[in-house]
């Protein structure tokens, strides 16, 4: 095997590699060898087929596997020999005009990963701003639950129903007299004024009794998710099966049990902890950033284009996917396209500072085990349908791509860690809207460096639900029925902030070559 190198360029390299043709036929030989015992032919024993007919039979197919075995196991030796790290899969072509008796010549093109010096971890300081959770915050989230949780009784039926109170009903819906698909359901919950339904839906329904028969007629918004119904005016048949008040609720013991729990100080202690947790996943996203920050402004190292490109790609896809979703796509893309080269260089941010984490991770002997990727197989084969699971964990453990996919976002957790670990930190308590404002803080700060220009003033953040909404169990909105529900505004795409994102942020997401070789062969996910 002969190799010439002929593009040395940044971290660009490229090669010439001749493979001689007496290497190759050595090796068809050899299979033809191999193989020549199994070969049955009319007129021969067992095991005495002449070599040369079995090439004349099998000789394309042998010599196929023989050229792909060989330039494997070249481009391997390429790489073991000069040394190389390859940053993706190398480019690899057969040169034109090859023909069995020839030698081949292969193109090998590929980028390497650059040296990175493993940074000095020793006095890294950081500040960690926590909340104390008390108990107004408990009450609150008390509250909540206790407003979703509403319990209704039969009202009289001379009772006209007015907004808050629940109607039970049944209905049918038509499009010029015909029945749709999906447009009936029985025993629907639907509580007036709460907005679940289409525009004009509720309205028409105040007024009505228990026992009435009405017929209502509405106009599907345009951006209806069923496509078949986007504008369309439809007639809804219904019966009024019962009108319910709102009953007065208390929250005692009682409550608690009806939501599965011992006693409401059970729940009061379920709901502080969900509320600790959820701040001290805010506490370290901010003290995160920070530490992506800091590892940033002291590391400038040249980065593969490939990845550049492939991060860049998978931010744009999912930046494309959101405009489809806005209510004005045109004007959404056309928003994102002016802000195309700030994308680029998030991008270009994500992998420098995965390959730094990555470097200081192997530095200093950082490792996710075997343990550790078996439960991560487990949950992730949770999100396929059960007769499904085996064959995903076979996929994983058979394609190493898919498996590193896996292993990444915890592994980058443990490295962030490590860091952590080795930081002097130091505590300063906030308000829970201190923190947020200082999250929001940093996303103005990375904007306006990887622009500099002045940050750009943004809405302030919304407030997420307590945790504790998740205990809710009689949620009034009728999830589970075919109603004409009203379709959920799409989110607006916004720039995502360099300072905190890395390959395990969840927008956009980042979404490698691995995850498109899992979506052709992996088995497809539940709905």
């Amino acid at each position: 095997m002969d190799i010439k190198e002929t593009t040395n360029s940044g971290l660009k390299r490229a090669y010439t590699v001749t493979i001689p043709a007496s290497e190759i036929d050595a090796r068809v030989s050899g299979e033809i060898k191999k193989i020549a015992p199994q070969v049955r032919m009319p007129g021969f024993r067992p095991g005495k087929v002449p070599a040369n007919l079995v090439r004349k039979m099998h000789g394309e197919q042998i010599h196929a596997q023989a050229m792909n075995d060989t330039i494997r196991e070249s481009v391997d030796q390429l790489m073991k020999d000069k040394e190389l790290r390859p940053a993706m899969q190398p480019r690899i072509e057969l040169g034109e005009g090859y023909g069995e008796g020839k030698d081949a010549e292969l193109t090998v093109e590929l980028e390497i990963l650059p040296q990175i010096e493993a940074p000095d971890t020793d006095g890294l300081a950081l500040e960690r701003l926590t909340v104390p959770v008390d108990e107004s915050q408990v009450d609150e989230a008390l509250e909540r639950i206790a407003g979703q949780n509403k319990s209704y009784k039969d009202a009289a039926k001379t009772k006209k129903a007015a907004d808050g109170d629940q109607l039970i009903i049944d209905f049918v819906g038509k499009l010029d007299g015909v029945e749709f698909e999906g447009g009936k359901a029985e025993d629907a919950p639907l509580v007036l004024g709460s907005g679940t339904f289409i525009p004009g839906f509720e309205e028409q329904l105040k007024g009505v009794k228990t026992g009435d028969e009405k017929t209502i007629t509405v106009t599907f918004p345009e951006d209806y998710q069923a496509q078949h119904l986007a504008g369309k005016d439809a007639e809804f048949d219904i019966t009024v099966k019962q009108v319910k008040v709102e009953t007065e609720g208390k929250v005692d013991d009682e409550f608690a049990k009806n939501l599965g729990l011992e006693s409401l100080d059970k729940l009061k202690e379920l709901l502080r902890g969900q509320l600790e947790q959820e701040t001290a996943g805010l506490t370290r996203t901010q003290m995160k950033r920070q530490l992506l920050d800091k590892l940033a402004a002291g590391h400038d190292f040249p980065v593969p284009e490939g990845m550049v490109d492939a991060e860049f790609q998978q931010i744009w896809q999912q930046l494309e996917q959101e405009a489809a979703r806005a209510e004005d796509p045109e004007a959404e893309m056309k928003e994102i396209e002016s802000e195309r080269d700030d994308y680029r260089r998030i991008a270009e941010r994500r992998v420098r500072l995965g390959l730094l984490l990555s470097e200081i991770g192997q530095s200093n002997n950082v490792q996710v085990s075997n343990q550790e990727m078996q439960m991560l197989v487990q949950q992730a084969a949770q999100q396929y349908r059960a007769e499904d699971r085996e064959r995903f964990v076979q996929y994983v453990q058979s394609e190493p791509m898919a498996a590193a996919q896996l292993r990444a976002p915890l592994y980058e957790d443990k490295v962030v860690d490590f860091l952590f670990d080795k930081a002097e930190i130091t505590d300063r308590e906030v308000t829970r809207e201190e923190l947020e404002a200082a999250i929001e803080a940093d996303e103005q700060e990375a904007e306006a460096a990887k622009t500099k220009a002045p940050a750009k003033k943004k809405a302030a953040p919304k407030k997420k639900a307590a945790d504790g909404e998740t205990a809710d169990k009689g949620s009034e909105k009728p999830a589970d029925k075919k109603a004409p529900a009203k379709k959920p505004a799409a989110k607006k795409a916004k720039p995502a902030s360099e300072g905190d994102k890395t390959s395990d942020e969840k927008a956009p997401a980042k979404k490698t070559p691995a995850k498109k070789a899992a979506a052709k062969k992996a088995p497809a996910k539940k709905s």
